[in-house]
């Protein structure tokens, strides 16, 4: 049987194996899929394991995807492009690092049918998936990414990848079409993004990488300002289905029996 696992620190409110399981049971594949909690220090025996194939893939999550790739062979183009590894399997004996979360971001907006094309995009954090989004968004040929962080340090080693990006202090909120959080705030119920968001006009979208919980803090206030919101479930669903195809070689079904499963 084959072993698949995702790493992470906090790793509790990770859905990924429902989905994976749920996949590997749709097309009979023998292996399961787990989460497991792990500190930095663990990061170089995890990735022996696959090496010595006791483990098949890992999928990478918070905080670790930027800091697990000194211990890769190889990293992707889209893994190098953006420095960030959700994904990792065996190839000819080498550790290889992939990055599935831009294409998953990428397709989760064409899911929602959102055009960003000439739209100023406004990113709130510089954590592990945000170079992810903003290699996907410059596909989508918006006019503007703008980004902040509350350790500006962060955000302007990102602009050092992208140098295409503006950056503006924290608690400052520029003229934008569509607003993501990619913080990890709203991953605890009582987490709030303390912004002033009252003065921003009308119809602005909201996305939340977060999908558990479904409605945080930040798509709540926006809701009921009256914008439209959109949480990072799709997201999670098609980074899933591009690691799954990449490790099984199988295309997995989306249907809304596989959405129900975040609900």
């Amino acid at each position: 049987m084959k072993k698949y696992v995702v790493i992470g620190n906090p790793i509790e409110h990770s859905l990924s194996p429902q989905l994976h399981n749920y996949w590997i049971k749709k097309n009979n594949i023998d292996a399961v899929y787990d989460k497991k909690k792990i500190n930095e220090n663990e990061l170089k025996n995890i990735i022996f394991e696959v090496k010595k194939e006791k483990i098949n893939g890992i999928n990478v999550t918070v905080p670790f995807k930027k800091a697990i790739i000194p211990f890769l062979d190889e990293l992707s183009i889209e893994a190098n492009e953006t420095q960030s590894v959700n994904t990792i399997y065996l190839n000819n004996g080498k550790t290889v690092g992939h990055n599935t979360d831009a294409s998953g971001f990428e397709l989760a907006l064409k899911y929602s049918k959102y055009n960003l094309c000439n739209k100023r995009i406004f990113i709130l954090g510089a954590g592990g998936v945000v170079s992810s989004i903003i290699f996907a968004l410059n596909k989508m040929k918006p006019s503007k990414i703008i980004l902040s962080n509350r350790t500006k340090e962060k955000a302007e080693n990102l602009k050092n990848l992208f140098k295409y990006i503006d950056i503006v202090n924290w608690g400052e909120i520029p003229n934008f079409d569509m607003i993501i959080n990619a913080t990890s705030l709203g991953l605890k119920e009582d987490d709030e993004i303390k912004l002033n968001f009252s003065n921003i006009g009308k119809d602005k979208i909201f996305y939340d990488v977060i999908y558990n919980p479904i409605e945080t803090k930040f798509l709540k206030k926006a809701k009921d300002l009256g914008h439209r919101v959109e949480n990072g479930k799709m997201m999670f669903v098609y980074q899933a289905h591009q690691a799954f195809t990449l490790w099984h070689k199988i295309m997995p079904n989306i249907d809304s029996e596989t959405i129900k499963l975040l609900d």
